[in-house]
């Protein structure tokens, strides 16, 4: 079976790769083109290689002239993460909006979130390891503007706050697990690199639904979420038994 999310990501330019090759030299720096590089760079060479003197190089400039436009190392891995992840925004098979229901929305949202992983394995551990703009915000999906559209699609559709909270939650956990572990199959590192600094919450007063459902965002319910998480795996399994040998619970109106 062909894996479509493979070839769109191999195959298809990304901001980054469409922002020009090395040796840009001073004159033709700016924030953009220096993160732009910065994910080519990783891409090529691994997130370990990563440093300020490297990447000037690799801009065919010196490594204190990045500094002019991003304040350190640790702002320009923040750079990154977001760099990547506004990749969605340019997927045209992915929309803020839900035009054919919030099945069809979280499907797109999930293989889109999937091309990025593939498209930038030695990228995605950082996107899964970075400080949160918020501390309830959860990886892979970092942008504040998804998370408020996938909450207004959710509540939209008929959802309270309190089960589309739980829908992110549950959604993020299937996506941070299954990626991880796709990129750690093609022999990525997925462990951090070092302990990050962590990171001023962001202001959310453009984000209405984030606002409002923060509540129920921040609540540790991590034991219930795994709990609830390994007996939908577990039903799933137990459906691929003959209907007799099926639990009771899932003969009922079979």
């Amino acid at each position: 079976m062909e894996d479509p999310d493979i070839s769109q990501a191999s195959g298809g330019e990304t901001p980054a790769s469409r922002a020009g090759t090395t040796g840009a030299g001073r004159s033709g720096l700016d924030q953009r083109r220096i993160l732009d590089a910065a994910v080519r760079f990783i891409d090529e060479n691994g997130l370990r290689m990563l440093t300020m003197q490297r990447l000037g190089a690799y801009l065919g400039v010196e490594g204190m002239a990045l500094y002019r436009y991003v304040p350190g190392r640790e702002a320009l891995l923040d750079g990154v993460v977001e760099t990547v992840v506004d990749e969605l925004f340019s997927d045209p098979h992915v929309h803020l909006e839900a035009h054919s229901g919030w099945v069809d929305y979280l499907q797109r949202l999930a293989h889109g979130l999937r091309r990025i992983a593939l498209a930038h394995p030695e990228v995605f551990p950082l996107v899964a390891t970075r400080p949160p703009a918020a501390p309830w915000v959860r990886p892979p999906l970092r942008s504040l503007r998804w998370i408020e559209s996938l909450l207004g699609v959710m509540t939209d559709a008929g959802f309270s706050d309190e089960n589309a909270a739980a829908v992110y939650r549950a959604f993020s956990s299937f996506l941070l697990g299954h990626l991880l572990l796709e990129v750690a199959a093609h022999g990525v590192e997925t462990g951090p690199v070092e302990e990050p600094d962590v990171s001023p919450s962001e202001d959310l007063s453009d984000y209405p639904n984030l606002q409002r459902l923060e509540p129920h965002l921040s609540v540790d319910a991590a034991a219930e979420d795994f709990e609830e998480a390994l007996e939908a795996l577990l039903d799933r399994v137990a459906l691929l038994l003959p209907r007799r040998r099926r639990p009771a619970r899932l003969t009922k109106d079979k």
